[in-house]
């Protein structure tokens, strides 16, 4: 039933591995922890897992026990750490069955995890999240320490790492990321002082890791990096100087399912807030806000169709999108790209040459950021997985 709406979102793992490869590349040495929470970004988590251990990746991580339980019954057998932690008996006793690495957030889930390893006699590992200035989750930096201590001396765990989350790495300025890393630095040595061997240390995502070497030096004690967004082949911000050489890995498309003649001062869609200005045709596209295009693209975002951009017009419904393709040689079951590369696109030119949309370009459209279309992408498109497009 997905396919008769002739809609889809098409994934391409030879881009996935290329923005692996260039992540593993900017990382120089530290090993690449991929993040495939959120269903792999909407990329669909397990096919990304599975793509990203054979290009050599080590270690991932996903933010619930359940989507990391996911990626073990798929067969993944690596190491995946659990960003958000265990927040009942049964989840730690699935962190514990089925050995992952849980992050710890306070007291409450070390308790939990140590009953888990109690019940299944022996030491489970675990990583600590420290808050530096996110404000979200993590250990309270004036608390770490004592924690550390304790967890590292707590005999049914295994500190594994230590780490904590950059609030403003996207920023220009970097003197935000730069003042974490300081009072991390800072923390790490108090470890050392106290006899705590911190093990695996992380700080940067995906825009710690495309900032580049300042803050690469800003934090030497690094042995990892944990991008996301990257891998995806989106960038979190559009200064970075190695943003061109991320490849997207998703075309969301839709196919043209009506065709009409609008004249001049006819009103199109729900509410007649569009009007034409002059006579048009207006195709009507098999994709709709269910299927993640978000109503503030009214009167606002576009799509590639026909070899170039085409306006949506009226506004955005559950179901079907309208957009004014002018006398473009448009026909009826015409394919449009709502955002990703168009058949034969490429990343790495500029937006205005660029065949497909960008999905960043779109997200700025809607007034929020890539990482929500990308998670948003409904279910109803059929997806199609693609080594290569």
């Amino acid at each position: 039933m997905q396919g008769e709406r002739s809609s889809r979102a098409i994934v391409d793992l030879a881009a996935l591995r290329s923005n692996f490869e260039l992540a593993t590349e900017l990382a120089a040495g530290r090993e690449v922890i991929a993040v495939v929470k959120a269903d792999g970004y909407g990329h669909g988590a397990v096919e990304v897992a599975r793509t990203l251990a054979l290009s050599g990746c080590r270690r991932l991580a996903v933010v619930s026990v359940d989507e990391a339980c996911e990626l073990r019954e798929a067969g993944l057998s690596g190491p995946i750490l659990v960003l958000g932690g265990v927040h009942s008996p049964r989840e730690a006793g699935l962190a514990a069955e089925f050995g992952l690495t849980p992050v710890l957030h306070d007291r409450g889930g070390l308790e939990r995890v140590a009953a888990a390893a109690a019940h299944v006699r022996r030491a489970l590992p675990v990583q600590v999240e420290v808050d530096t200035g996110m404000r979200r989750m993590g250990v309270a930096r004036e608390d770490a320490l004592d924690f550390l201590a304790d967890v590292a001396a707590e005999p049914a765990v295994d500190l594994e790492g230590v780490f904590t989350h950059l609030a403003c790495a996207e920023d220009p300025s970097p003197d935000v990321s730069l003042g974490q890393l300081s009072d991390f630095r800072a923390l790490l040595e108090a470890l050392h002082g106290r006899g705590v061997d911190p093990g695996l240390v992380h700080a940067a995502n995906s825009a710690g890791l495309l900032a580049g070497k300042l803050l690469a030096d800003a934090l030497p004690e690094a042995g990892a990096v944990r991008p996301g967004l990257m891998l995806y082949g989106a960038c979190p911000a559009d200064h970075f100087a190695d943003a061109r050489r991320l490849r997207p890995a998703m075309s969301v498309r839709a196919r043209v399912v009506t065709l009409r003649a609008v004249l001049a001062g006819e009103a199109v869609g729900y509410g007649r807030s569009w009007r034409a200005t002059r006579d048009t045709k207006v195709a009507t596209l098999a994709i709709g806000y269910e299927d993640g295009v978000l109503r503030s693209l009214t009167g606002r975002g576009a799509v590639w169709l026909a070899g170039a951009r085409r306006p949506i017009v009226g506004r955005v419904s559950m179901d079907y999108i309208s957009v004014d393709v002018g006398d473009a040689p448009v026909e009826l079951g015409d394919e449009a790209v709502f955002f990703g590369p168009a058949p034969g696109g490429e990343g790495g030119l500029p937006a205005t040459d660029w065949p497909g949309i960008p999905v960043e370009e779109q997200a700025a459209a809607a007034g929020t950021l890539a990482y929500e279309l990308l998670v948003g992408v409904g279910r109803r498109l059929a997806r199609q997985v693609v080594d290569g497009d």
